[in-house]
């Protein structure tokens, strides 16, 4: 194996790695699961699809932004601005989809199962409608507007064209989207197949579950904000960022053993009914 196979090797690897560590942040964990949720009733076969259309979304701004760098032989540089832009685009988004989950538990009455999907989306417009997988794909795309995603797609295509040309750098930016994909697919089968245990079990699991989302995604929005305006705590959260992807799957995971815990057995719910019949 020649010198050049074997860096492109090393490249590919590097890319799906980082693909799937990319798909692994908190933001796109907490961000899919909120948007799994408002399908999971009215569109349960959509739903889980929607990490791989975020990724979609998500990985075409990566391979777009590759070949533009690549054409341009690595001459262009991430303005400083678009970490800004990325940022708060990612923390209005996460604290709209907190306030409207907490929101649809709020206004369920006490007998009902809470369906957030039935809430449109004022603050968000059509992005919110996400029984469109175009909006899915869109908000995906909004979210690769960070000087981190843009950064990498960059040095995917400076990398390629040391060893081929500006194509490697597009391939090499489809495999990160390859890797982003399986790890944010994944989460979306999962958290989709846990919303359907749950809301099949009682209307106490239904709240459970949209409260867990609701506080995820307000609670990693505010730590977005605060990240932004605390050097100390940005430095501190360098290299970490899958250290708490893995907590957000875990803390989902952790709502879900509750709402389970919480929520009537069926043949229970059943005998409570039959003792208790309504008049």
């Amino acid at each position: 194996m020649d010198a050049a196979t074997h860096d492109w090797i090393a490249l590919v690897a590097l890319a799906l790695t980082l693909g799937v560590k990319h798909g692994l942040d908190a933001d796109h964990l907490v961000a899919i699961d909120g948007l799994t949720r408002f399908n999971g009733a009215a569109r349960p076969a959509l739903a889980r699809w929607v990490g791989v259309l975020f990724s979609l979304g998500h990985g075409a701004i990566v391979v777009a932004f590759a070949v533009g760098v690549g054409l341009a032989a690595g001459k262009w540089i991430v303005p400083a601005w678009v970490e800004d832009l990325g940022a708060w685009i990612s923390i209005g988004f996460l604290a709209a989809l907190g306030t409207l989950n907490i929101a649809a538990v709020a206004r369920t009455p006490p007998d009902g199962v809470v369906q957030t999907v039935a809430i449109r989306g004022r603050f968000l417009g059509r992005l919110m409608r996400t029984s469109n997988p175009l909006a899915i794909m869109a908000v995906g795309a909004l979210f690769a507007v960070s000087f981190d995603t843009l950064s990498q797609a960059a040095l995917f295509a400076v990398a390629a064209t040391k060893v081929g040309a500006w194509q490697d750098g597009a391939v090499l930016a489809v495999v990160f989207m390859l890797g982003m994909a399986i790890a944010d697919g994944a989460n979306g089968f999962w958290m989709s197949s846990l919303l359907a245990s749950a809301d099949r079990r009682a209307r106490i699991a239904s709240r459970v579950m949209g409260l867990a989302v609701g506080a995820l995604s307000l609670g990693v929005a505010a730590l977005g904000v605060a990240k932004y305006f605390s050097g100390a705590l940005d430095a501190w959260l360098e290299g970490r960022e899958l250290a708490l992807g893995l907590a957000v799957i875990a803390a989902v995971a952790l709502a879900f053993l509750v709402a389970v815990a919480l929520a009537p057995r069926p043949a229970a719910a059943r005998a409570a009914a039959a003792e208790n019949p309504i008049r």
